[in-house]
């Protein structure tokens, strides 16, 4: 009897193979489609029925299948991953980005990490349930979909609003950035669970002045105003703020390490995590990153339109407060408008998927503790949750205890180890059929 985690690495490889580079800008998206094609042919050689779909815009596909389950009165339990990537310098990797290479013991590439790995893990494990005859206690969708890192615009977001069948039956869901390893200590491992997640509000910022020539004195200069918004908003520090994730996630920290969070010094314990910290760091306040710069056209003319574009991640439950400070930070001559604004969501750490998760991840690793935290960044889920779907973030992975896996999220050299994506496969195998 094969294995999913014998053909994982294959898959994985495969899939890094498929460039399906996503800049968020039509005109230089790769697509998503061969890589949804080559998704569908897997499932449809151990029998899966799919349905494919091009979402919003030619060439970003989508793939579905599910698999009934022993009780279809259940609701189902959606698996879901994302196909497209982001951009990658080949000049910057030690190896190519899109070779898929399987070399010192990783699979390299760009996806290893986000998320073709648990893409790989997600398929492998569906083709042994379906070849092997297997029934789960409850119908399972697999969603492998576009666009998630442009938002999910023409992905998630499309589904949902045009597509909603798809999802029928679907009260729980389990995605990315979850369920991986960090060692807190020696031989103590954190498996932690993506419970909730920022909101993501990209913001463009425009500024309207007196055009006129460089030479001359001018006082109503559109690029200054801006830049001095621009600056006020970027120094801002918003207010500290704990969630209910984050105290779960720091309660048990403390648990398990001894180390204590004092509220009037939770920055400086939290960098005690170490590479965790960013993304931990991130999730005590609101924040405001200003990322993009536009303005004038020849370097003795004063424009008249200057504009920015600053991405903003909001805490639950912070959108209005948040606004609210936005506008008296910017003052009442910089206009805004949002570019995106996807919402905060946040389930709590409870209930029998996540006794599943438990009890999937111990019988691969006994010493494991599984731990709730909250994303700084976004993923499908903020779709998902205008469905009324649970979601959680579990693809799991036990991790060497000194990579520095956050790094590698959009970074130089992505790679996954070829032993946690095994470790991953048994994981997500024996949670489907129990879940």
């Amino acid at each position: 009897m094969a294995l999913a985690e014998d053909e994982v690495v294959t898959l994985a490889s495969d899939l890094i193979r498929i460039d399906t580079t996503n800049t968020g800008e039509a005109d230089t998206v790769v697509g998503e489609r061969a890589a949804a094609e080559y998704v569908a042919e897997k499932l449809a050689e151990v029998g899966f029925e799919t349905t494919y779909v091009e979402s919003g815009a030619k060439g970003r596909g989508n793939v579905f299948a599910r698999l009934p389950g022993a009780d279809p009165s259940r609701g189902a339990l959606m698996v879901h991953g994302h196909l497209d990537v982001v951009p990658a310098d080949a000049s910057e990797w030690s190896v190519h980005p899109f070779s898929g290479a399987v070399q010192d013991g990783y699979v390299w590439g760009r996806g290893a990490v986000d998320m073709k790995d648990m893409v790989a893990m997600t398929l492998a494990t569906a083709r042994r349930l379906k070849r092997d005859g297997i029934t789960p206690p409850r119908d399972i969708v697999f969603a492998f979909l576009a666009d998630e890192e442009a938002g999910g615009l023409v992905g998630s977001q499309w589904l949902v609003d045009n597509r909603p069948e798809l999802f029928e039956g679907v009260t729980e869901a389990i995605g990315e950035v979850g369920g991986f390893s960090v060692t807190v200590r020696d031989g103590v491992r954190a498996y932690l669970v993506e419970t909730a997640e920022k909101g993501i509000a990209w913001l463009r910022l425009r500024v309207r002045g007196r055009a006129g020539h460089g030479s001359m004195l001018h006082e109503d200069n559109a690029v200054t105003k801006l830049t001095e918004a621009v600056a006020r908003l970027g120094r801002h520090r918003f207010p500290l703020v704990l969630t209910d994730s984050v105290r779960e996630f720091l309660a048990a920290i403390t648990e398990l390490t001894g180390l204590e969070f004092p509220e009037d010094d939770l920055d400086g314990a939290v960098a005690k995590l170490g590479g965790l910290a960013r993304i931990i760091g991130a999730t005590l306040r609101d924040t405001a990153n200003p990322t993009m710069l536009t303005g004038g056209y020849k370097a003795n003319v004063i424009p008249s339109v200057a504009e920015a574009v600053v991405d903003c991640r909001v805490l639950p439950g912070r959108q209005e407060a948040f606004e609210r400070e936005l506008d008296e930070i910017l003052g009442p001559d910089v206009e805004r408008e949002w570019v995106a604004n996807l919402p905060a969501v946040e389930t709590t750490f409870d209930g029998a998927l996540v006794d599943t998760m438990h009890a999937s991840i111990l019988a691969e690793d006994p010493e494991a503790k599984l731990v709730p935290y909250m994303l700084s960044g976004g993923t499908d889920a903020k779709a998902f949750d205008r469905l009324g779907i649970r979601c959680f973030g579990f693809a799991p992975l036990r991790l060497p205890p000194d990579l520095d896996f956050s790094a590698l999220f959009h970074g130089v050299d992505e790679r996954v180890p070829v032993d946690a994506l095994k470790f991953g496969t048994r994981v997500l195998d024996r949670f489907m059929r129990h879940c």
